[in-house]
């Protein structure tokens, strides 16, 4: 039997460790990552499910109003969240887990249940026993976006071969111009580009403040959010952020460019160098983001991934409605 109870600060050991050897848990999982959002951002409320005395799992969630009752969200301060899984757990387990999540909610109240799940390529053993345990119990899709994802696995010695024509010719121009890419600490270099690009194509402002994407690197280490710039004799024309999900998966949380410059390529340049750092380092997979939002597609973002071999893969989030109270 699993019983479920709210996390404590008691239990932040073993739930590192947890996200360490669970075959689903990333960077957005630990309680290092949430440590960043200010006290009072959300209502935490992180479930721990322990089975004879051990860690069975763990779900990092905060509460929410919504349609007049409180729903428990896995998490709003990050991209995805969903019960960590061992990657012994069979279907039999993982439907013991979602049960004892919908029990514990169901008993305290709660309106509903919304989780948006790792893609498959974070898994440590791909499988869908999740979702069809989800959809078994009445979870319904709220959204399905999809993230463009690099299989490093397939890429040969020469990276550009799996490239479009178009994108190789991106590579070489840049490279003609003189720009080059490094890898370099310092934020402040990419911000202005980073916010400045947001601000002109989507009227919004970059996720995290420059001093919180400072404070983030401090609380999940150095090796675990890298930066890489393309520079040339204007500065930095683009960058990009990385961060290292799990062993197998680096994302690219933010890419943008400096608009003018657009015609010397940075960004094709960017991509290379950054692949190739990637398959390099050991990574499985390079996920360049999502190219969809509420399921409408960006058709020029999508071609552009696509044409350094990135194919779509789902980001899901599921809601369940409880007490009578609907999706």
């Amino acid at each position: 039997m699993i019983e479920v109870r709210e996390a404590s600060d008691s239990d932040r050991s073993a739930w590192s460790e947890l996200v360490k050897h669970s075959s689903n848990g990333t960077i957005f999982h630990t309680p290092e990552f949430l440590d960043y959002h200010p006290a009072g951002r959300f209502r935490n409320h992180h479930l721990v499910l322990e089975s004879s005395g051990r860690l069975r799992s763990l779900m990092t969630g905060a509460l929410s109003e919504r349609d007049g009752g409180v729903w428990l969200r896995s998490y709003p301060g990050a991209s995805w969240g969903g019960p960590l899984l061992d990657d012994g757990d069979g279907l039999d387990d993982v439907e013991d887990i979602v049960d004892a999540i919908v029990e514990y909610c169901r008993a305290r109240g709660f309106a509903g249940i919304e989780m948006t799940l790792p893609p498959q390529a974070y898994f440590r053993r791909p499988g869908n026993n999740l979702d069809f345990a989800l959809l078994r119990r009445g979870f319904t899709y709220r959204k399905r976006e999809l993230t463009a994802v690099i299989d490093l696995s397939r890429m040969g010695d020469d990276i550009e071969l799996a490239f479009s024509d178009a994108a190789g010719r991106g590579v070489a121009r840049a490279r003609r111009l003189g720009l080059a890419v490094v890898e370099d600490p310092d934020f402040s270099l990419f911000y202005p580009v980073l916010e400045t690009n947001l601000k002109d194509r989507h009227g919004v402002r970059p996720t995290h403040t420059l001093e919180e994407l400072e404070r983030l690197r401090s609380l999940v280490g150095r090796d675990r959010i890298r930066q890489f710039l393309a520079k040339g004799p204007d500065g930095v024309l683009a960058g990009m952020v990385m961060f290292h999900c799990n062993p197998r998966v680096s994302l690219a949380f933010y890419i943008s460019h400096d608009a003018r410059f657009q015609s010397q390529r940075p960004v094709n340049l960017l991509y290379r160098e950054v692949i190739a750092w990637a398959r390099d380092s050991g990574y499985r997979f390079l996920d360049l983001g999502t190219f969809t939002l509420d399921m409408e597609v960006n058709r020029g973002l999508c071609r552009f991934k696509e044409s350094f071999s990135a194919r779509g893969h789902f980001r899901d989030t599921l809601a369940l409605g409880l007490a009578g109270s609907g999706v």
